[in-house]
């Protein structure tokens, strides 16, 4: 049986009112829950697996049409999120119009959060909840026999017009008991990141779930039961990426640093194997104390993303962060003094947020001082705690990232939290917290100082000029 894994172009089309100018400057990174359900397929006997990255690849549709037409697979597998639906559908229209016949699975975010809505899609032919490797396996497994299908958990679909969702099972507890991601499937090294020293470049899972409960996020998928991979496993993987020629990793965690003991064992065992490669990570500023940034400096940690989002204890409070200003400064301060570079994250247009709290997030920036700073508008998200309490209290009167599940519109636009900050505010403070924290000549003399090479001074000038010019 052919397996075709597809990761269809991201146009972002219902969030072209949220500019993020540095994210869209960062370059292709690879579509890693593909890579592991490739890794786990590759497994299974029977099947012949092939991942199609289309971004990566810049294939238009056509182009996309040849592709699937040359390998004219059994089944077709793509993640849908709510923001990419548009690409989902025009791949899967692709697909059904080369042959009926090719059974299409989708899986991901918004498959679990609306898996009878994603199966009313027109082609649509399965959706996959919740951790995927397992159900995506045994959906292929029985893929003709509807009766064993419905013993198969994590998975929705129709049989005899009746809509089937048979549960989700519980998360997968070992990790390592997974096989590392397919890279070997897909063009690797033409993975790149605006961030990145060195190439090529690629990104890691350590763990899944996060613990913790901002109000904004959520990650129905892999769930907020904290899963960790061993040290072993993890650097035994990274040794696997270093062998292919990979000189820079991405660990994608929510929270890399949620351990902080299992943090020192894979510093400690990249420096026993004398491993060579730089790496960033994501962190939260109540996980980090002196022992582990030196631990992290020591193995070759470059970078270290902290989720800030807000320049107040109010708002902090209203997401339900969990930190504290003073808190986030000595940390930023600290992992700069050990030599680590910084990249915060902030958000505006949370409930209660006035322009003179986004205004004092500006100054909070500039006293951190990161290297880089991201700025994303808040969107109440569907299945967020932000959304679904807002709902409740009648402050969002209908749910209306169900109606555009069951009715996708190419015309609908996102809806940020304007009961204080209008549309054009929110658009106003976010370009000015870009330059007034970009456009300092004492940031630009910095960032200036430390470009090694002409690729270098050419990425992030492009970036510069896009965010003065916006």
């Amino acid at each position: 049986m052919k397996i075709l894994l597809i990761s269809p172009p991201d146009s972002n089309e219902i969030l072209s009112c949220n500019p993020e100018l540095v994210k869209k400057e960062r370059g292709c990174d690879p579509p890693l829950g593909l890579l592991y359900l490739a890794g786990y397929l590759e497994k299974q006997p029977g099947l012949e697996i092939k991942v199609l990255d289309t971004q990566v690849e810049k294939l238009d549709y056509r182009q996309i049409e040849e592709r699937v037409r040359e390998f004219m697979p059994d089944v077709v597998g793509m993640t849908i999120m709510t923001f990419t639906i548009f690409d989902v559908l025009e791949v899967v229209k692709i697909v059904k119009k080369i042959s009926p016949t090719i059974k299409v699975a989708l899986g991901g975010p918004h498959a679990h959060i609306y898996p009878k809505e994603t199966l009313d899609l027109p082609g649509v032919d399965f959706a996959i909840l919740g951790e995927g490797e397992a159900a995506l396996a045994g959906l292929l497994a029985n893929i003709n026999q509807p009766e064993k299908l419905k013993m198969v958990k994590n998975l929705a679909f129709k049989h005899n017009g009746q809509f089937i969702n048979t549960g989700v099972q519980d998360f997968i507890k070992d990790l390592d008991s997974l096989p590392f991601p397919a890279r070997h499937l897909v063009p690797y090294k033409k993975y790149t990141n605006l961030l990145a020293k060195k190439t090529p470049h690629t990104t890691m899972f350590t763990s899944r779930g996060c613990p913790y409960q901002c109000t904004f996020c959520d990650r129905p998928t892999m769930g907020r039961f904290f899963r960790a991979r061993s040290a072993k496993n993890i650097v035994d993987e990274m040794a696997q990426c270093v062998k292919m020629g990979i000189e820079e990793i991405f660990i994608y965690d929510d929270t890399f640093t949620v351990d902080r003991q299992r943090v020192i064992a894979i510093c400690d065992e990249i420096q026993r194997r004398g491993l060579k490669f730089t790496w960033d990570i994501r962190a939260r500023v109540n996980t980090v104390d002196e022992e582990v940034l030196t631990k992290l400096k020591a193995a070759g940690c470059e970078r270290i993303h902290y989720g800030v989002e807000a320049g107040t204890e109010k708002i902090l409070k209203v997401l339900n962060k969990g930190i504290h200003l003073d808190q986030a400064l000595a940390v930023f301060r600290l992992t700069q003094k050990i030599g680590i570079s910084t990249f915060a994250y902030f958000m505006i247009g949370a409930p209660e947020e006035t322009k003179a709290d986004v205004l004092a997030s500006i100054e909070f920036a500039k006293k951190l001082n990161p290297a880089f700073v991201q700025v994303t508008t808040l969107t109440p998200f569907p299945a967020t705690k932000i959304y679904l309490d807002a709902l409740a209290t009648g402050q969002i009167s209908n749910d209306y990232w169900l109606e555009f599940a069951r009715h996708p519109k190419r015309d609908f636009q996102t809806p940020h939290w304007t009961k204080i900050l209008s549309e054009e505010e929110l658009r106003e403070l976010s370009t000015r917290f870009y330059k007034e924290f970009y456009v300092r000549p004492g940031y630009i003399f910095k960032q200036l100082l430390q470009i090694r090479s002409l690729g270098e001074l050419i990425k992030k000038s492009k970036a510069g000029l896009k965010i003065i010019f916006s």
